[in-house]
């Protein structure tokens, strides 16, 4: 599968190749690390008299979860390849 651009009228098509480069993918891989090992260490302040770091777990661990499945991702493209 080779790496290129198409353009079919006023349409411009990527192949998923070219889409991120490397530094893009490296740093958003340490954002969304960052996220979940966060709601992990969250945690560890967890108390049954205190549900806020579960609060706080959930939120992150569900943004590090959702980012890169709907924002980042490709989720649309299902039937291109």
């Amino acid at each position: 599968m080779s790496s290129k651009t198409t353009t079919t009228g006023a349409t411009r098509v990527q192949t998923p190749e070219n889409e991120n480069s490397l530094v893009t993918s490296i740093v958003l891989f340490v954002v969304m690390m960052a996220l979940f090992l966060g709601a992990i260490y969250s945690l560890s302040f967890l108390t049954l008299g205190n549900p806020w770091p579960m609060a706080a777990c959930l939120i992150l661990f569900a943004l590090a979860f959702w980012i890169p499945q709907t924002i980042l991702g490709r989720s649309d493209s299902a039937g291109e390849h």
